[in-house]
């Protein structure tokens, strides 16, 4: 039996495989061989770690959350910056530039539309937007009580962010008519300048 650090990075290197996947091909063109050929394993590795493809496929989902998390702490853990500054390099830490972020929305997308079919991605969904959602709101609520930011409804400030971040990076991805990221910087910065003091 693998030592447990040596379990525990196979493991991590499937998962990113299968993110890789999913982003590449869908949900529905994931497959198992490609996962393991991308993690360089045999697909029965895959199968010891991942019972099921569906398993498979909700760990990298929430494995995807996770890194996208951490990649922005530095970010949520600097209580002492102007809610307003905070804000704004969110917004700049979730535009759809540069590969890894790319990949992670193309992920994110692809769990939205698998989830409208599937219970449990729904709920994988629901738990990791709720938790963005009150690290979001807990930032707005700081900014309030200092003065820093207007006080309205930090729930509803919160989910008008995120649904800009959402919606025009979904819309930048899929390169509509007029919607690019300098245009998607440009209105979510706004709608932050607008409820800073």
């Amino acid at each position: 039996m693998a030592r447990p650090s040596v379990e525990a990075q196979r493991r991590e290197e499937i998962m990113r495989s299968a993110c890789a996947q999913i982003a590449a091909k869908g949900v529905l063109g994931l497959r198992v061989s490609d996962v393991a050929k991308g993690a360089g394993v045999s697909p029965g590795i895959v199968h010891y770690y991942f019972e099921t493809k569906f398993e498979l496929i909700r760990a990298a989902f929430e494995d995807n959350f996770t890194r996208s998390l951490d990649r922005r702490a530095v970010i949520f853990d600097d209580k002492d910056a102007h809610a307003a500054e905070t804000l704004h390099a969110i917004v700049e830490s979730y535009l759809p530039v540069g590969a890894e972020t790319i990949e992670a929305w193309n992920v994110w997308i692809e769990l939205w539309a698998a989830a409208l079919q599937d219970e449990a991605l729904a709920e994988v969904n629901d738990r990791a937007y709720s938790r963005w959602a009150s690290m979001i709101e807990a930032v707005v609520a700081r900014g309030q009580e200092r003065g820093e930011l207007v006080s309205e409804d930090s729930a509803l400030v919160a989910d008008s962010l995120m649904g800009l971040i959402d919606g025009l990076s979904v819309q930048v991805l899929l390169s509509s008519h007029g919607m690019t990221v300098e245009r998607m910087r440009a209105i979510c910065h706004r709608l932050v300048d607008s409820i800073s003091t």
